[in-house]
């Protein structure tokens, strides 16, 4: 008798969950596969779907994500003085920027200067030395923080600079944290850094999250320069050592208004992590000589639109001669192949460059079965050669480019927290566009023949991994 108690109260707390997911799943092969779960495995499933599909960030964000920076009698008057300057002028710019003044909660700011820094060896001493020169405060943000020789060398920046007096808050990815041990907390336990976690797992508050990861990198200094892009903070990214694991990124220096709003969004995530108030962010002078306009933009599950596909697909949309895409994992939706192929057939020069070495090899797996929907429309794919490449950029039409820490993922795009900037400026589009073109002139073009001519065991492994695509 007591068995079929037992055997009852899982049944109906199996029903509930598979209910719960059916209802506030996004996307159907996830509801799918953990109302399948916690049907099969009563007990088991809903525990799992409860402790790892749910995710509780969405509503305790809202609050504090749904304050308007503008009026809509100011939004109209901002998009008519834009209307009259290059390229806003254009009717596709102009789709652009009404897209994503309409889903993203900040606003174009002009009077930017935005630098390439490629590879640890130009980032990291521009940014050790940023450190040193800081006056008032230093945020500092990273998915992983290696504690190798660079990561030491940070953290002994930041701790003299807390010593100087300076207000020095690190936040770093509970898991990414545990990519290198010792990691950097405990190397900075009891010192005068500040440090947080982000989502650190727990049975109790917000659950066990393999997803939902802070990807974001920034470095904000004084409130008057900024440093993203994709590199985290390690030896790897020497890449002119001689060591197998050396990676190949561009990191980005930013200075002028747009070092407000990186300097918004670590807050919004130290608030998130820590519980403390959102104190008033000061935003900086445009800079002398500045032409770049740029806007940040956070992404993550806990936002109401899915802002980075959206602006994609926007950007792609509105290309008209031609688009250059630089990332290290691409694994594209039916949105996005559908995207780029119209863009192919409507006459725009689409290239892709991809890392023929991949770090993570499933994932590599799953892209080689996707490239085929792409490739026989007309768009351009090309394999870098080792180091492994983890640059990311888009380029359209030699004036717009979206730089930051996402790829073409769905990990990046659903599942992860992403900060990226999207900028307007014709010399910083085509400095850019000469490194890839010198990038793409050293890489090998795949064709149809290279990916029909697989052999069937590799085609099976391929299609196998494009099954787990969603969850990669």
């Amino acid at each position: 008798m007591l068995d079929l108690l037992l055997w009852i109260v899982l049944t109906l707390i199996g029903l509930l969950s598979a209910g719960h997911a059916l209802l506030h799943k996004r996307d159907p092969r996830a509801a799918l596969g953990w109302i399948v779960l916690c049907l099969l495995f009563p007990g088991a499933g809903p525990a799992f779907y409860w402790l790892l599909g749910v995710n509780r960030i969405r509503t305790r964000a809202r609050n504090w994500q749904r304050r308007r920076y503008w009026s809509e009698s100011d939004q109209g008057a901002r998009r008519a003085e834009m209307a009259r300057m290059p390229p806003f002028g254009a009717e596709n710019f102009a789709s652009l920027v009404s897209l994503a003044d309409a889903v993203t909660r900040r606003y174009l700011l002009p009077g930017n200067r935005v630098t390439p820094l490629h590879n640890g060896e130009e980032a990291y001493p521009a940014m050790l030395e940023a450190i040193a020169a800081a006056e008032c405060s230093i945020c500092l943000s990273t998915y992983i923080f290696d504690t190798d020789a660079t990561g030491r060398r940070f953290a002994d920046a930041l701790r003299a600079a807390a010593e100087r007096g300076l207000d020095v808050r690190v936040l770093v990815d509970a898991l990414g944290e545990r990519y290198s041990l010792p990691t950097i907390g405990r190397l900075l336990r009891g010192g005068p850094v500040r440090l947080a976690r982000f989502l650190p797992p727990s049975l109790t508050r917000r659950g066990v999250h393999l997803n939902l990861r802070n990807h974001r990198k920034l470095l904000v200094i004084d409130d008057k320069l900024g440093f993203t892009g994709g590199m985290n903070l390690g030896d790897r990214h020497l890449a002119e050592r001689d060591a197998p694991r050396r990676v190949v990124d561009i990191h980005f220096r930013l200075e002028g208004p747009i070092v407000g709003q990186m300097r918004e969004a670590f807050l919004e995530d130290w608030h998130f992590a820590t519980g403390e108030p959102l104190p008033e962010v000061s935003w900086p002078e445009p800079v002398e000589g500045g032409a770049a306009f740029c806007r940040g933009i956070s992404a993550g599950p806990n936002e109401d639109f899915q802002k980075l596909s959206w602006l994609v697909l926007g950007a792609l949309n509105c290309a008209r001669r031609r688009i250059c895409i630089m990332t290290p994992y691409f694994i594209p939706d039916g949105a996005l192949i559908a995207a780029l192929n119209a863009a192919a057939l409507r006459g725009v020069k689409v290239d892709i460059i991809l890392p023929r070495k991949n770090n993570l090899p499933y994932v590599k797996w799953a892209t080689s079965a996707y490239l085929w929907e792409v490739l026989q429309h007309g768009t351009r794919i090309y394999y870098q050669p080792p180091p492994f490449v983890h640059s990311k950029m888009l380029l359209v039409d030699g004036c717009y480019a979206l730089l930051g820490s996402a790829n073409l993922d769905p990990r990046s795009l659903r599942l992860n927290f992403e900060f990226n900037v999207e900028v307007y400026d014709p010399e910083l589009a085509s400095g850019l566009e000469g490194h890839f073109k010198a990038v793409r002139a050293g890489s090998h073009r795949v064709t149809l023949a290279d990916v029909d001519g697989r052999s069937l065991p590799v085609k099976l492994r391929d299609a196998a991994a494009k099954l787990f695509s969603p969850y990669l």
